[in-house]
């Protein structure tokens, strides 16, 4: 097998200049001509074996360096910045990057300089959008967070579908599998999907593996979808989404919104929570919801007249990547990025099976309580997947006596208050050990002299 070509154009000039020489002053070194030396530098032929012997025996150098350095970092950042959503239509093949980071490394890292200025002006951007409260002007959402807004403005309170899902449950009297309270056959079989619907045989198949609170869930969604299509149809007109694929995605999130109200139908959910004191655990075992479920609905109770404590609920992957949030509290989840780090909830998974409580602090002054906990999803057999998750739910400390899971932790000294916040690229706090990147809108000195928790400080 022939030995790999040795491109390292790059380096070599890098090492020229470190040594301060003139491409002639180096190629006498090196013992070759002028123009092989400008080839080589330039990429156009292959760093030979003479001159890699020569660099070691003439100069020292560690010749290992000219495979190795920044050239596959710079591929790699590069790919990364490419998946941005703004360059769909860009599609480098790899050799190409590699090209670009092997000739040509300085305009790769103004590409990359490029893109992140991009990023952070349009988070800056959207951070002010959602201050200000403008639209029309505003830069265009994607679908999903367009829906994701539709949600939280509504408070995550949709009081049609609600309704209606109370109705249906009061019908059924918790018994969504009794005979003839479904408009279709049901399957449950060895299935990876968790819901198909034949429209043709009006046959619901429902995998078998799904712990018995989803196989509920999935059979309700498809109740929403054909017994009050009507009524989501018509939410979603009042939404006037900008796309079609926003409207999409808004169906699913309000025929899952169904689903959950008519497991857990508002009144009947209520009156429980509030005699439980908010046991997410009870709670589940009298409504055969999971933990999720029921942490979720308590962020929804906001109905007018009977509203429930106004809870925020988020979920994230074992990546800190939220994918879930709401917020009836003071508390605001940052619309780019994952949570802060000093929050419980990504410690959850260290402690599987188990909740975890922590007093909290953000730096507008606000205290809160946050229970934690993780939440897997088998995939039914040893060779599928698990999905890993964290979720936590909280509010304001003012609430805390109306919580079973604070009654040993009230009073609390103010040092008992961790100090948490948004996201680090917002976040004020100019001490936390935690911090990832500086905020964007403060200033940052850098003393070489002194060195502590962060290389520097924010003025």
């Amino acid at each position: 097998m022939a030995a790999q070509k040795l491109y390292a154009g790059a380096k070599l000039r890098e090492v020229r200049t470190r040594l301060g020489l003139t491409q002639k002053a180096f190629a006498q070194r090196l013992e070759v001509s002028l123009p092989y030396l400008n080839q080589m530098e330039n990429n156009n032929r292959p760093v030979s074996t003479g001159v890699v012997l020569a660099l070691a025996q003439e100069f020292g150098f560690d010749v290992t360096e000219l495979s190795t350095g920044d050239a596959e970092r710079l591929v790699s950042d590069m790919r990364e910045a490419l998946a941005d959503p703004i360059f769909a239509e860009a599609d480098p093949p790899l050799a190409d990057l590699r090209l670009t980071a092997g000739n040509a490394p300085h305009l790769a890292r103004a590409f990359l300089e490029l893109h992140r200025a991009y990023r952070q002006t349009h988070e800056q951007l959207a951070s002010l959008d959602e201050a200000l409260g403008r639209d029309g002007t505003a830069m265009q959402v994607s679908p999903w967070e367009e829906v994701r807004d539709f949600f939280h403005y509504c408070d995550n309170y949709i009081d049609a579908a609600d309704r209606a899902a109370e109705r249906f449950a009061e019908r059924m009297d918790g018994d969504v599998l009794r005979s003839g309270a479904i408009p279709f056959e049901v399957d449950l079989a060895d299935t990876s999907a968790l819901r198909s619907f034949d429209t043709a045989s009006k046959t619901i198949r429902i995998s078998s593996h799904a712990a018995p609170s989803t196989q509920r869930f999935q059979l309700l969604h498809q109740i929403a979808l054909l017994a009050h299509g009507d009524l989501l149809d018509a939410t979603l007109d009042l939404a006037r989404f900008q796309t079609d694929a926003a409207r999409e995605i808004a169906k699913i999130g309000l025929a899952n919104y169904f689903a959950g109200a008519a497991l857990l139908p508002y009144g009947r959910f209520l009156e429980a929570a509030q005699e439980t004191r908010h046991d997410l655990e009870r709670l589940a075992d009298r409504f055969g919801a999971s933990v999720e479920q029921v942490a979720h609905r308590l962020s929804t109770l906001q109905r007018p007249g009977a509203k429930g404590i106004p809870f925020f609920f988020v979920r994230v992957d074992q990546a800190g990547t939220i994918t879930k949030r709401h917020s009836a509290t003071h508390l605001q989840f940052a619309r780019f990025g994952g949570a802060c780090p000093l929050w419980n909830v990504h410690r959850a998974f260290e402690t599987p099976g188990r909740f975890l409580r922590q007093l909290a602090e953000t730096p507008d002054g606000v205290r809160y309580i946050s229970l934690a906990r993780d939440v897997s999803k088998p995939g039914g057999s040893f060779t599928a997947p698990t999905r890993r998750y964290a979720i936590a739910l909280g509010c304001e400390i003012t609430h805390a006596g109306a919580l079973v899971y604070a009654d040993d932790l009230i009073p609390a000294a103010p040092s008992a208050y961790e100090p948490i916040g948004i996201s680090c690229r917002i976040c004020p706090r100019r001490t936390c050990h935690q911090r990832s990147v500086p905020p964007l809108e403060s200033k940052l000195s850098v003393d070489h002299n002194r060195r502590d928790v962060l290389p520097y400080q924010v003025d």
